[in-house]
Parts: C-alpha cells; sequence; structure tokens
C-alpha cells in the first residue's frame, strides 16, 4: 500500500477529522506564503522595516499609512479563489463530521464551501472601526488602497487579523483544543509548524492518525503517522483518482 492509498484508507475509517491547514494550503490560489524561498519573509522590500516588524500590532498602531501599504500588497488577494485542496476538505463534509482549523486569513476554506472553520489567526474579510466599532467587509476596505480605510466616524478601520504582538481569541483556542483533542484524524497541511501558540496546538492530538501533508519537512514528522512531503495539489489528485 503506498502512502496516497493509506491516506485514502485512514480518511475512510475515520468519522471525525480535523483539517489543521497552514500558508501553503494557499499558494496555489496564488497567495504567497512565508516562510518558503518565494514567501513574503524572504522578499526585498523597499521599507526599511521587515515584514515581521510590519505586521505588529506597534507598528500597526504608530505606522498605519506603511502597515495599509504592506498590508494591501502582500497580504490582501480578493481575487483568489479556492483551489483543489479547499474544495476537497470541503468535500468531505458530505460523509464525515470536518472541523477546519486554520491559520490562514484568506477565507478560502469558506468560499470553497467549509462550514465549521476556526480561524485562529482572524479574517481579512472581516473589518472593523477602531473607533465606533462599525463592521465593514473587504470590498469595503479594498477600495482605500494603498491607503489607510477610515470609517465615516473619523476612526481608522483594522482588519480582523491577529498581528504579532496580539493574543488569540480566547473561545477560538478553546474550541480549537476541544475539536483536536476529540477528533480521531488530524490531518496537518501546508505549515512549517514554527508559529506558536497556533502551532503547539498539535501536541492535543493523542490517537493513531496524525497526517501530515507539507512541502518541506517540520519538527513533527517523526511523531507522524502519516507523512507526505510533496505538493498539496498533487495529493489531492492522486487521492481523487482512487475515488475519495
Amino acid at each position: 500500500m503506498n502512502k496516497i492509498e493509506q491516506l485514502k484508507k485512514m480518511i475512510e475509517e475515520s468519522h471525525d477529522i480535523v483539517i489543521f491547514s497552514g500558508a501553503g494550503l494557499s499558494t496555489n490560489s496564488g497567495i504567497p506564503d512565508f516562510r518558503s524561498a518565494n514567501g513574503i519573509y524572504n522578499e526585498k522590500l523597499k521599507s526599511k522595516f521587515s515584514p515581521e516588524e510590519i505586521i505588529s500590532h506597534s507598528f500597526f498602531m504608530k505606522h498605519p499609512d506603511d502597515f495599509y501599504k504592506f498590508y494591501f500588497e502582500k497580504m490582501v488577494y480578493p481575487d483568489a479563489k479556492p483551489n483543489i485542496a479547499h474544495e476537497f476538505f470541503a468535500k468531505l463534509q458530505k460523509n464525515h463530521k470536518v472541523t477546519i482549523v486554520t491559520q490562514n486569513i484568506d477565507d478560502l476554506h469558506q468560499m470553497a464551501g467549509s462550514k465549521n472553520v476556526i480561524e485562529l489567526h482572524g479574517s481579512i474579510a472581516r473589518n472593523y472601526c477602531m473607533k465606533c466599532r462599525k463592521y465593514y467587509n473587504i470590498k469595503d476596505i479594498i477600495k482605500f488602497s494603498p491607503n489607510i480605510p477610515y470609517c465615516e466616524c473619523g476612526g481608522i478601520i483594522k482588519p480582523d487579523v491577529v498581528l504579532y504582538e496580539e493574543s488569540l481569541n480566547e473561545d477560538d483556542i478553546v474550541s480549537a483544543v476541544r475539536a483536536i483533542g476529540d477528533c480521531d484524524m488530524l490531518i496537518v497541511v501546508g505549515t512549517s509548524l514554527v508559529v506558536y501558540p497556533a502551532a503547539g496546538f498539535v501536541r492535543y492530538y493523542n490517537k493513531d492518525k496524525l497526517v501530515l501533508l507539507n512541502k518541506s519537512e517540520t519538527q513533527y514528522d517523526s511523531k507522524c503517522n502519516l507523512v507526505i512531503h510533496d505538493d498539496i495539489k498533487n495529493v489531492i489528485k492522486e487521492i481523487e483518482k482512487l475515488g475519495l
């Protein structure tokens, strides 16, 4: 039995599946990841600040103009569409209980049809005025690009994404830990598992169907029951050929 056949068998034998997804899942939708050779953190920027500095809470508060220039150029992809992997995980809902726990902020899981999505780092789809808390969707915000989006009350609109120096939402933490602890299969996909605290959630899984689908090796490879190092689109194409 090869690895794709093994993956298919594990999915078919599972009832409660958690998909733990990272930036590598969305690269086939045209959204760059952060840490790969072609990722955002390895790009040469015109700014004197590093990407990690720019997407921090303190930088946003001090330099919202520079933050938004970077944010609109590097982190907002309003025309991106779900790819074959997003669609495959959404289709799994037909025969399994599926919970998505994602580090991504691109909203593509929901666009593909996934219903139970826990967004650990928030979403570009939601934006709120820091003064009056009025809600704005991504279409409202993108028209301000590359400038600071202002509410009609005069307040600066902030994306509902978790920046460096900000804490994850407590309810999302509880929901993610519970889902991972209760599921019988955990599929980790498109993440190098180096961003904490989110990456640490994997340790709450204690059963025998821990699967890692990622292009490169991670610190968790030795702890997994199945590891496939390949582009996720190739994995999905092969498993669909088997009729799953």
